[in-house]
C-alpha cells in the first residue's frame, strides 16, 4: 500500500507535463464520492457503497462543502452542517484552507479531472474521489 501512496506521489511529482492548479477550479463544483483512502501508515481503506457524499461548490476563491445523503430518486437529504473553505495556490499546488468554530485544516488537491479527484490531508491521508453518478434503477 505504501508503495502505492510513493507511486502515485512521485507519478504526479516528476509527470512530464507541468502542474496547472489554477485550472483544477474548473473540476471541483459537483457531487464527488470517496473510493479509496490511503492512509499514512500505508494501510488502505476501498468503499464500495457511500451513504453520505460531498458536495463542493466554488465561486472566485471561496467555496462550500457539505454531506449529502443520494435518495433512490435522485435527490438529496442534505444536512445543515457545511464547511466553508478558500482556494489558495501554494508551491504549484492548490490548497483548501478550512475554518470552522472548532478547527482549522487544509488539504492538497494533488490531481483533479473531469471524474477523478485525489487529495491529501494534512496528517498524510490520501482520499482517491469519483464524481457521482446517479443511482439506475
Amino acid at each position: 500500500m505504501l508503495k502505492l501512496l510513493l507511486y502515485v506521489l512521485l507519478l504526479s511529482a516528476f509527470s512530464c507535463t507541468k502542474k496547472n492548479p489554477e485550472k483544477y477550479t474548473q473540476y471541483l463544483n459537483g457531487y464527488w464520492e470517496i473510493k479509496t483512502v490511503i492512509l499514512a501508515d500505508g494501510s488502505k481503506k476501498q468503499y464500495r457503497f457511500n451513504q453520505n457524499i460531498d458536495f463542493i461548490e466554488i465561486k472566485d476563491s471561496t467555496g462550500i462543502r457539505k454531506k449529502v445523503q443520494p435518495k433512490l430518486d435522485n435527490s438529496f437529504i442534505t444536512t445543515n452542517d457545511s464547511e466553508l473553505f478558500t482556494l489558495k495556490i501554494e508551491d504549484d499546488s492548490l490548497r483548501l484552507y478550512y475554518k470552522t468554530s472548532l478547527a482549522t485544516w487544509k488539504e492538497t488537491i494533488i490531481s483533479i479531472k473531469e471524474n477523478n479527484m485525489t487529495i491529501k490531508n494534512e496528517t498524510g491521508n490520501v482520499y482517491f474521489y469519483s464524481r457521482y453518478k446517479k443511482i439506475e434503477l
